[in-house]
């Protein structure tokens, strides 16, 4: 769908590689028996020519790793690898609070926009009652799932807040830099996109605030929807990433906001996995424990972010991620120390978590 997050990690790498992909919705007559194989109903899903399904924006870009890119997402550094894994796991994750009260909470602004795209995804040309009760049963899960990110009243203000800094952040390192790390995209800026276009740089009063205000971040979502690597703006080194390896001032500071910004909540949640695992001393390797193998959450964890005690959801998915982020990170942990960092690199779940059939499963006991 235009408006999903996870999607646009997939649909922007794809267009960066000039992958010849045709995009379908979930009112596609195939998609229920998509759904069936892959035992939940979630998005996006990639079906290749041979029938072959791969589930997850970050799994469908590592196939495409895997047999050659265009673009490799994967920088060959250290330094930039680790930095590019951070930030695939902030963009997906750590920007959820933002990216859901940008879009459920400005219904003035945005309510007329996200009903029409709503119901084009989910059941285009429905009118009257029925576009309202598609509507209404997808918003009202969207909303409810807004709160399990930590999104109300009381920490709307404080949400504003911080995202106005990541933006001012990212503003200034864009003003020198086309990606995040020099002249193409990698792993983190396919993770940043997805709350920063579907939900941040498309709802209308989000796009209002991005294009008034942040204009290099603007210009990024652009770039990061076209072919080509680079549309003005930044001169010179073409497609290369910064040389030798370099971390800049301006992407430090970004880290030191993820250190700020999220680093509470990656904490909570893998103490309160742990806690989970070890009540579950039976747990089969190779399930994720719960009662449908398609569920992904396994509980709450409440924690304090920004002078507000949170609660949000515990999903195993994200511990996939952070192992990612913490191998790569473990050849570089001076730049994870000197950026408030640090702690990140002994986060480890009891179990690892890993992908098989398209679902996120316990391992075996590390």
């Amino acid at each position: 769908m235009p408006g999903s997050l996870y999607t646009a990690r997939a649909r922007s790498y794809l267009i960066k590689q000039r992958v010849d992909f045709e995009e379908t919705i979930p009112a596609d007559p195939d998609w229920t028996a998509i759904t069936q194989q892959i035992s939940r109903w979630i998005i996006p899903v990639l079906v290749l020519d041979d029938g072959t399904i791969i589930q997850d924006g970050v799994a469908i870009i590592d196939h495409f790793e895997a047999i050659g890119a265009r673009l490799p997402a994967y920088p060959q550094t250290p330094a930039h690898r680790a930095v590019s894994h951070l930030f695939e796991l902030f963009g997906g994750e750590g920007l959820l609070r933002p990216a859901m009260h940008y879009r459920w909470n400005f219904d003035a602004e945005n309510l007329a926009f996200l009903q029409r795209d709503f119901v084009c995804g989910l059941m285009p040309g429905a009118t009257g009652e029925t576009e309202a009760a598609v509507f209404g049963a997808a918003s009202g899960r969207m909303r409810k799932a807004g709160a399990s990110f930590g999104v109300n009243a009381d920490t709307a203000p404080t949400i504003e807040a911080s995202y106005r800094e990541f933006l001012d952040l990212f503003e200034a390192h864009l003003a020198d830099y086309s990606y995040l790390l020099g002249g193409r995209p990698t792993l983190g800026d396919y993770g940043l996109i997805g709350p920063l276009y579907p939900h941040l740089g498309r709802d209308p009063a989000p796009a209002a605030l991005m294009k008034a205000r942040y204009h290099n971040v603007w210009r990024w979502v652009e770039r990061m929807n076209v072919p080509q690597a680079q549309l003005g703006g930044h001169v010179a080194n073409g497609e290369a990433l910064i040389a030798d390896d370099a971390v800049p001032e301006t992407l430090k500071a970004l880290m030191r906001f993820v250190a700020t910004d999220f680093l509470p909540e990656l904490v909570a949640h893998v103490a309160f996995a742990n806690d989970w695992l070890a009540a579950r001393p039976d747990l089969i390797t190779g399930t994720n424990g719960l009662d449908r193998p398609g569920m992904r959450g396994i509980g709450m964890a409440t924690f304090d972010w920004r002078g507000h005690s949170i609660t949000t959801a515990v999903m195993p998915y994200r511990f996939w991620l952070l192992d990612r982020a913490r191998r790569a990170a473990a050849p570089v942990a001076t730049l994870f120390e000197e950026t408030g960092l640090g702690p990140m690199l002994a986060l480890e779940t009891q179990r690892p978590v890993e992908r098989h059939g398209n679902l996120e499963v316990w391992g075996a006991p590390r």
